[in-house]
């Protein structure tokens, strides 16, 4: 397919800015991937769409504050963006300036630190903090807003952009879908009979990454660290057995469960995958998918289509314009399950 398939008009109004006033507060499209209906509903409706023995999985990755600006010795501005930490005092950044860093020239951060050019790696920069990076940017760091929100992060958004389950520090961006669920609704999906596990994908920056070549086939993944472990599989293997479906909360559940399921079978996995799935592919693991709306031409847009079909997606897609849904990190929820 070509990357212009995945194209569709979207007003900039419809970019939530902000999140709603409650977690739960969003309206939730209902595309039936039985038939391809199409029902309006509200995200507190989404527990009376779970059956008994239905298994929810959610990425419990929490959202580190990954971005710092500082100086170089000359005084320019350097914003950095973490992607990963690597281990030790160093990291893989994204950074942003108007000259290319030097060794012998470290940057000035906030707080007496310092970050000293390491080497490149294709997009990013390898850098040595000289300090302890987790420790930095939690101290230091301003939560990592996605570039579609046009403002600078706000003291809500340390608690907002970030889900109610978080626990894994690593991720530089939210898993959004989670971001609908506060505590009592999460109950609310037990008391429903439903089961709930937690996967890791450590989301990075590169998630915004845009598809840039024209034949998606061509498209390099960025890659992401994940976990799935023996509890989850297991857990797959009871809802199966006892007639549920396996509910992936967000793409990033999508991803770790079907990369951990690339030999054919679900199995534990701790890793990085560069999975990438676009239409025709065969899911082996995901039943159902709870997801926000995505950008055009993004990956993420292309997982959905290829999980709920191309023309039911893209019509469903037209129609959360046309009904003034809310889209990206901040916006509206979307439910694809028969």
């Amino acid at each position: 397919m070509r990357r212009a398939d995945f194209s569709y008009e979207l007003p900039t109004e419809l970019i939530a800015q902000h999140p709603p006033a409650e977690r739960t507060g969003s309206r939730l499209l209902h595309l039936h991937t039985a038939s391809g209906a199409i029902e309006d509903k509200r995200f507190v409706d989404f527990v009376g769409l779970l059956r008994p023995n239905d298994l929810l999985v959610l990425n419990d990755t929490r959202v580190i504050p990954a971005r710092v600006h500082g100086l170089k010795p000359t005084g320019g501005q350097v914003e950095i963006l973490l992607e990963r930490i690597l281990g030790g005092r160093r990291i893989l950044a994204h950074v942003h300036a108007s000259k290319p860093l030097r060794p012998e020239a470290p940057v000035a951060l906030p707080g007496g630190a310092t970050a000293t050019f390491v080497a490149r790696r294709e997009d990013l920069f390898e850098l040595e903090l000289s300090t302890d990076p987790l420790e930095y940017f939690n101290e230091h760091g301003a939560m990592p807003l996605p570039p579609y929100i046009e403002r600078s992060a706000e003291a809500d958004d340390a608690s907002r952009y970030q889900t109610v389950f978080a626990r894994e520090p690593g991720a530089v961006a939210a898993p959004t879908a989670g971001l609908h669920f506060d505590a009592a609704t999460l109950q609310r999906c037990r008391d429903a009979g439903a089961h709930i596990e937690y996967v890791t994908l450590h989301v990075g920056a590169g998630t915004f990454q845009p598809v840039r070549v024209d034949d998606v086939s061509r498209h390099q993944m960025h890659a992401e660290h994940l976990i799935v472990t023996e509890a989850v599989c297991a857990a797959v293997r009871r809802a199966r057995e006892q007639g549920g479906r396996v509910i992936a909360i967000g793409t990033t559940v999508v991803r770790s469960l079907e990369a951990a399921a690339s030999s054919g079978e679900l199995q534990p996995f701790s890793g990085d995958t560069r999975l990438f799935i676009t239409p025709g592919y065969r899911f082996k693991v995901v039943n159902a998918l709870l997801t926000n709306f995505h950008l055009p031409e993004s990956t993420l847009l292309m997982l959905v289509c290829a999980f709920g079909g191309y023309e039911p997606v893209m019509r469903a897609y037209r129609h959360a314009v046309e009904q003034r849904y809310r889209f990206f990190s901040y916006g509206d929820a979307m439910f694809l399950g028969a």
